[in-house]
């Protein structure tokens, strides 16, 4: 019985000492880790919640790019979320950077409506003067108007001479019309009940998908008519017609970065041209651009990170 105590005794004891060392080596560690001139996390790291779609996705991972290559930071993108849960984290500071665009600002984001910007100021210029008193402001616009606007099959078109949203009017009550639930909503001025009801449109059928289901209804003529963004590469896969929306329902819907207004004076010392290198995707799009760009990703099946790259390298921006 008392060599099983001494030997007990003996365990204790190397356990005890074991625990000290570790402890020891985990505050070196830490030491080493933010002492000595060495930076935090949160000293040297943007971080980005990514988006939905291919478009979002390949600008988040330009600004990357740009920003690991012409910086001394880093960027984390983390999980996709919403464009609204994106805001929303930006907005307590969880976040600070996301691609945004401007009528979102507007009317998702900031609840107010196109018909709120006064004569002879532009609804980019009247969102980022809102947007500034919320802590956030956008950057140069990217040369992408990714708006809302009415489609229908080739066919579709084709068949009742469809060129404008004004067309659909006399033969909408031979139409079903599908959009994902988020258009159907009341949030933002750019839904369904305000579009149908300035255009005087009566649609044989509405019916709420699932986004992800859209355009397979479509492809399967179960829907007609569809509400799509300009620049997305699924209208190229769907053989989808564009109706010009000629009476101007939609706000314009400009591809700008977001950022945290106090994003460059936190990075003032670490990153002072931080604010160029994020300006440089400025004015580099066109919306035929971002159409092939997301097309080969969401149907060639090429990765996000070579097409993004393969961008900025032959705009000269990252070697």
């Amino acid at each position: 019985m008392r060599l099983i105590i001494e030997r007990g005794n003996l365990v204790m004891k190397k356990m005890k000492k074991l625990t000290v060392l570790l402890l020891a080596a985990a505050m070196v560690f830490a030491l080493g880790a933010c002492g000595g001139g060495g930076k935090t996390d949160a000293e040297s790291t943007i971080v980005i919640y990514d988006g939905e779609f291919a478009e979002m996705q390949l600008i988040h991972y330009m600004v990357k790019l740009l920003v690991e290559e012409h910086t001394d930071l880093s960027v984390e993108i983390r999980d996709q979320m919403s464009p609204t849960n994106s805001y929303n984290e930006l907005i307590r500071g969880n976040a600070d950077i996301m691609n945004s665009y401007d009528g979102t600002l507007l009317t998702t984001f900031l609840h107010l409506d196109p018909a709120d910007v006064p004569t002879g100021q532009s609804l980019y210029d009247f969102a980022n003067e809102n947007a500034k008193e919320q802590g956030v402001e956008l950057l140069e616009k990217l040369g992408i108007n990714n708006t809302y606007i009415l489609a229908v099959p080739s066919e579709v078109a084709e068949a009742y001479a469809l060129k404008t949203t004004s067309d659909l009017i006399p033969v909408a009550g031979e139409l079903v019309f599908g959009a994902e639930h988020d258009f159907f909503t009341e949030e933002g001025s750019a839904k369904f009940n305000p579009l149908v009801e300035f255009y005087g449109i009566e649609f044989k059928e509405a019916r709420q998908l699932d986004i992800l289901l859209k355009y397979s209804a479509i492809d399967s003529r179960n829907i007609d008519v569809t509400v799509a963004y300009a620049t997305d590469s699924r209208n190229k896969q769907s053989d989808m017609v564009l109706l010009e929306d000629d009476l101007s329902f939609f706000p314009e819907y400009n591809v700008a970065i977001l950022v945290r207004s106090d994003l460059f004076e936190r990075f003032a010392d670490t990153a002072p041209n931080l604010k160029d290198v994020l300006n440089m995707l400025g004015g580099q799009f066109t919306d035929e651009d971002m159409i092939e760009l997301s097309y080969s990703v969401d149907f060639d099946g090429r990765a996000v990170s070579d097409v993004a790259k393969e961008f900025l390298q032959s705009r000269g921006m990252i070697s």
